[in-house]
């Protein structure tokens, strides 16, 4: 099977409504020679905060260097959300390979009336992957209760129960002391059961667990809440009986603290059985504050103060107001989207009273009526209610009502969040397309059925764009682009009414521009969609047309900063201060010597003189934090004043704010913020932030990294380090993103991210390409001492495809290379004779025109 058809195979299963008891389960498992014997897994439970737990989980024991891998449910855009490991979705490739291994069987079942579930189906998807990609250990969040859960055909080696609420009560029972004992069923033979529960509820947890390890005020682990202290974080510390954690979590509330305290309790125990020591309290602190959780009190703006959380029912709701209350604001506008069968009216009485709601209904046929919401907030006694199709234009709609001193809260059900999210978080890509083939690849890559490639391929010459949507929005959008002449092509997964599926738009230029206008008055989120092309597109478009999503993250050059990078594509110098550098090593790093290099590689053209005082070439050291700021701030402080921007190459925090301190101007972290406290640094001092895609740095030789399509997977990694970064203070116009060349990839895969470097301008950041004397050019023949002039031929390539940044050792060789490939994009377009030091500024905002 294809990814689109193992995908509606899976999504199909869904007919088969939920099916208490593990036997399915075991059975298809059985099938499969049993994947999860052997697997270390860990069962988390509970009726809140079992998802956020689990992540938290995951993250310690990252941190703790071990292999993990995580399913949890449900997913926000994507079904392999579901799976991860090492925080890597499970690969397109996957899926598909384990439908193929699973149809047989499943078609036999189904003759016999008991075809697995979609959950079933899933989980088993999952162990199967974690044994594939040999975990370490599997963190598994529980589906329905307990007992008879899918997830409990696994014998844990530790577990936990959250907390227990009323919920399911057609499955679990009727009453707390019932479904508390029905989630103490997941509690391991040979460990104590970590859980939050309390009263009547941890009495019936003991009776079926009998060891158990209590989290709470008097408990064995004591969790308490610091409040918040940024407008994304919180403060936590936690007691144990011999061992103590202050830290803080990515998030806002005081439950999360308590979500933490199960979290380090089950990581301790975890690590201590696999390793006879338990993870330590550092790595703790690092894990619980690196466990970012889409959709769980998010704070994606602070002008206003934009909040998303998926809270579904009422307890979440209170639990939500609390967090709500730490923040200071002026009116509070809500967009409120639910499912038809939940306590729609307790939730409403749950959050603080709204000065404004604007109802709307997720695109799922279970939604709830906007109309009836809009009558449960003014029963509640919300000051005005308004109504609005769907969850897109009622986020806009409340974006826009909003003042910057305001609230905006999205809430009411993880499907509303998911939705509102592609506010933020969707990309439309550009696409090089030259011929058929390319065309047919894009498609492909789109997910779009074999006849539907033929049909429309011929049309992908013109020009192509991908973008991902809901499956509605999906079906609007094709019938406007046919309408104004153009093509589209749908992700088969687009069977699927509630899924997010990959959108292929082709056509000419014009045909684009007649496209955004007929999308601009359009409700279902279009309006929005028409934004975003228009913005990737550099459209004309209306002028009373609003700003779009990326024009306004992504900021103005005017009144802002004038970075090298806005006048064409800049030359990044690089200046290693270490002893151990795989090229340069040892050579400069006496201050004197670093600063007479920087001089002349400022002489020779450089716009940024980049400083690095930690090597991250295969097998290096860790250099400890006050030796890197010895090797780098001397050296900063004395090239600080020379006539191009210094950029400090860092992974740590700390040396990334002395550098700043001493005069640096950039921060170039190559581990994709590795370190939390990065992205608050660079927002205090406004520097633009290099994030880069790296899964290891120092490099690891050894990663075993799976990729679908390297280019496509990039981007979609790169996507949350980007919004983490944003998140932080930092508009994308001081976000650098750079896709990692050398890092976790093959050689011929960083040659398809070098050919396709234009297909991250859909970020609307600056892109940086760092290739300099890699080792990719020994798939072109040359040695680790003859790797300059494919570098030289490298610079040019990608500076004709877009790239605002080239990092680079041998400056006046690459800065030739690209004043010629800004000769070249200048006369192809206007013609005319432009001498070297107007090349960059004639470069300024060149796109590749493929018509």
């Amino acid at each position: 099977m294809k990814f689109h058809e193992a995908a509606n195979f899976l999504y199909d299963l869904r007919r088969f409504g939920p099916r208490p008891g593990i036997e399915s389960t075991a059975d298809l498992l059985s099938h499969l020679d049993d994947p999860h014997d052997g697997l270390a897994c860990v069962q988390i439970a509970g009726s809140n905060g079992k998802g956020s737990t689990a992540r938290m989980v995951e993250s310690i024991l990252r941190e703790a260097g071990l292999t993990v891998g995580l399913f949890t449910s449900p997913h926000l855009e994507d079904l392999r959300e579901r799976i991860r490991v090492d925080g890597r979705k499970i690969q397109t490739g996957a899926v598909a390979d384990f439908a193929d291994e699973i149809a047989p069987y499943v078609r036999e079942k189904g003759a016999d009336g008991v075809s697995p579930t979609f959950f079933e189906a899933t989980t088993a998807m999952a162990l199967w992957q974690f044994d594939r990609r040999d975990v370490d250990v599997a963190v598994l969040e529980v589906g329905i209760g307990g007992k008879l859960d899918a997830t409990s055909v696994v014998d844990p080696i530790a577990s936990a129960v959250t907390t227990v609420t009323l919920e399911h009560t057609d499955v679990l029972g009727d009453t707390i002391p019932e479904i508390a004992r029905d989630k103490a069923h997941v509690a391991p033979a040979d460990a104590p059961l970590v859980t939050g529960a309390e009263g009547e509820a941890l009495d019936a947890v003991r009776e079926v667990a009998g060891d158990v390890l209590t989290v709470g005020k008097g408990d064995d682990v004591v969790p308490s809440y610091g409040g918040r202290r940024n407008h994304t974080e919180s403060a936590v510390a936690i007691e144990g009986p011999d061992w103590s954690v202050d830290g803080r979590v990515p998030t806002v509330g005081a439950y999360q603290a308590d979500n933490a305290g199960i979290a380090a309790a089950l990581a301790r125990q975890v690590t201590e059985r696999l390793s006879g020591e338990p993870v330590v309290e550092g790595k703790i602190e690092r894990g619980l504050r690196q466990a970012h959780w889409p959709g769980r009190f998010e704070v994606l703006e602070r002008d206003p103060l934009t909040v998303l959380d998926g809270a579904h029912n009422p307890g979440a709701c209170e639990k939500l107001a609390g967090a709500l209350a730490e923040f200071d604001y002026d009116d509070l506008h809500v967009v409120f989207g639910a499912m038809h069968d939940k306590a729609h009216g307790e939730m409403a009485a749950a959050l603080p009273t709204p000065d404004r709601v604007v109802a709307c209904e997720p695109d799922l046929d279970r939604s709830e009526d906007a109309a009836v919401l809009a009558e449960v907030f003014e029963r509640a006694g919300a000051g005005e209610v308004a109504t609005r199709g769907s969850v897109e234009g009622a986020v806009a709609e409340a974006l826009a009502a909003a003042d910057a001193d305001d609230c905006v809260l999205v809430t009411g059900s993880l499907f509303t969040v998911a939705e509102a999210r592609t506010r933020w978080s969707r990309l439309e890509i550009p696409r090089r397309v030259r011929d058929l083939d390319d065309a047919r690849s894009v498609l492909d890559g789109a997910h779009v059925p074999e006849a539907e490639i033929e049909r429309t391929a011929p049309d992908g010459v013109h020009r192509v764009l991908t973008t991902r949507v809901r499956t509605r929005q999906a079906r609007r959008l094709e019938a406007a682009m046919l309408a104004v002449g153009g093509d589209c092509a749908l992700s088969g997964v687009s069977e699927q009414d509630d899924a997010v599926v990959d959108v292929a738009l082709l056509g000419t230029l014009a045909e684009f521009e007649a496209l955004v206008d007929r999308l601009d008055d359009r409700d279902g989120g279009l309006g929005s969609i028409a934004d975003e092309l228009r913005a990737t597109l550099e459209l004309e478009g209306d002028a009373a047309a609003p700003e779009s999503d990326i024009d306004a993250r992504a900021g103005s050059a005017t009144g802002s900063r004038d970075y090298p990078w806005q006048d064409g594509t800049a030359v990044m110098g690089i200046l290693n201060v270490t002893p151990d550098s795989f090229h340069d090593g040892g050579e400069y790093d006496a201050v004197e010597d670093a600063a007479a290099r920087a001089e002349r590689m400022v002489e020779e053209g450089a716009d940024i003189v980049d400083v690095g005082g930690e090597s991250t070439r295969p097998g290096a050291e860790p250099v400890p934090v006050e030796e890197e700021k010895e090797r780098v701030v001397p050296v900063v402080e004395r090239v600080a004043d020379l006539d191009a921007m210094i950029s400090v190459d860092t992974r740590r925090a700390a040396v990334a704010r002395a550098a700043l301190e001493a005069g640096a101007d950039i921060l170039n972290d190559v581990s994709g913020l590795e370190d939390p406290e990065m992205r608050f640094v660079a927002a205090e001092y406004d520097a633009p932030l290099v994030v880069m895609h790296s899964v290891n740095a120092p490099v690891d030789p050894d990663a075993d990294v799976e990729y679908d399509d390297v280019v496509t997977d990039v981007i979609d990694q790169l996507r949350e380090r980007v919004l983490l970064a944003e998140k932080a203070g930092l508009d994308r116009e001081r976000i650098i993103v750079d896709p990692g060349l050398g890092f976790a990839k093959s050689a011929s895969e960083e040659f398809k991210l070098l050919g396709r470097i234009d297909e991250f301008d859909a970020f609307g950041c600056p892109v940086l390409v760092g290739h300099s004397h890699k080792s990719m050019y020994a798939l072109t023949g040359q040695s680790a001492g003859e790797r300059g002039p494919p570098t030289v031929a490298a610079s040019a390539l990608a500076a004709d495809r877009g790239a605002d940044i080239v990092r680079v050792h041998d400056v006046a060789e690459n800065v030739a290379a690209v004043n010629v490939a800004a000769a070249a994009s200048a006369s192809s377009r206007d013609d005319v004779e432009t001498g070297p030091d107007e090349l960059r500024s004639s470069a300024s905002g060149d796109e590749s025109d493929d018509e």
